[in-house]
């Protein structure tokens, strides 16, 4: 397989004929494409990128024999690498173009590379993470479609929800964010489909009257304030999320942080009974927890700068030393697997208060 223009190899999936693409003429394509094994299949089969980003842009591959299947190791612990899980380094010869190119350019590409937004194609064919079985993004587009007035709090670059909005959105749709160049991101995307942008931080209150939204919507907010969400929330609304669960991507932080006592307050239980006792009823509180693979040092700096409460304190110069150990496992075994967590919320604000009529 020969690397692209820019350095990294072609992602196998664009020309392998069972991920679903084929060129005009099969004549066209090399022996060892058509063939029928694919070495990226054991990965892609859980794997199919970041939810509403498609990082790796690929499809699992279909009428593969698994004899042909390289099998993962086992999760394992040690004092280096905590609880991480490291992949077998042949199923990667694909990757050359990168595993190839020096620590110190991978680390200057990352560095340099914008943030703004919650846009991750960035790491195409860098890095995956597996899908929640439920597509918030489809689920979220049904919930809009059904309502004459929605929030979507903590937008980020507006993405998402421009993404669940391509039938229409209701007649009010408001939508908002605090950090500032999200806001500048969020508006220039989602202003022309008719969404109102709202800047504003993340602290309480919330800028809206009681009862305004008969629908309440958030994509992986950073703070959940339950009561404000009640409030803005009319009777008989809904309160609509994917939200990130507790114990996320504790292997990647411990590896720079070291061991630690992990809160459990984003854990699906918690944020249920703090629902609760704010009168909402809880429809559906659904976990899942989920593989993050990380395949070059580049991929794990973007990442660590973009979400920011992974490894708070995190830049580059700052823990230079500890990507540059990270770099050689990866170099040397093919990938760094870390385990995130996600929870579909569906929570509804009864008709009547509670001991009315």
């Amino acid at each position: 397989m020969q690397p692209s223009t820019s350095g990294r190899m072609t992602n196998p999936s664009r020309v392998h004929p069972s991920a679903g693409w084929m060129p005009r003429s099969r004549k066209l394509m090399p022996r060892m494409i058509t063939r029928r094994w694919n070495p990226l299949a054991p990965m892609r089969r859980n794997s199919i990128g970041f939810e509403a980003m498609d990082l790796m842009r690929c499809r699992p591959t279909r009428g593969t024999s698994q004899s042909r299947h390289r099998t993962l190791p086992e999760p394992r612990e040690d004092g280096v690498t905590p609880k991480a899980v490291v992949l077998d380094a042949a199923r990667w010869a694909w990757s050359d173009g990168v595993m190839n190119r020096s620590f110190e350019a991978l680390v200057a590409e990352a560095a340099s590379a914008p943030i703004d937004g919650w846009d991750f194609s960035w790491l195409d064919g860098r890095a995956t993470e597996a899908r929640p079985s439920w597509g918030y993004q489809r689920l979220l587009a049904a919930q809009l479609a059904t309502t004459s007035a929605a929030l979507d709090i903590q937008t980020g670059g507006g993405e998402v929800l421009a993404g669940a909005g391509v039938d229409g959105f209701p007649p009010t749709m408001v939508a908002t964010e605090g950090w500032p160049p999200n806001v500048e991101r969020a508006t220039a995307l989602l202003a022309p489909l008719g969404v109102v942008v709202v800047a504003d931080p993340e602290d309480p209150p919330l800028p809206f009257p009681d009862g305004t939204f008969d629908v309440v919507s958030s994509r992986h907010p950073a703070a959940v304030h339950w009561p404000e969400i009640a409030r803005v929330l009319a009777p008989g609304g809904t309160y609509f999320a994917q939200h990130v669960g507790g114990g996320a991507n504790v292997e990647l932080t411990e590896y720079f942080l070291g061991p630690f006592e992990s809160s459990n307050r984003r854990h699906h239980d918690v944020e249920r009974d703090h629902a609760l006792a704010t009168g909402l009823e809880v429809f559906c509180c659904k976990n899942e927890r989920l593989q993050l693979e990380f395949f070059d040092i580049g991929a794990v700096i973007f990442f660590l700068r973009k979400v920011i409460w992974t490894v708070p304190d995190f830049t580059v110069e700052r823990y230079l030393p500890r990507l540059r150990e990270l770099h050689d496992q990866i170099q040397r075994v093919g990938g760094f697997r870390s385990t995130t967590s996600r929870t579909l919320f569906e929570l509804h604000k009864p008709d009547h208060p509670s001991g009315s009529v």
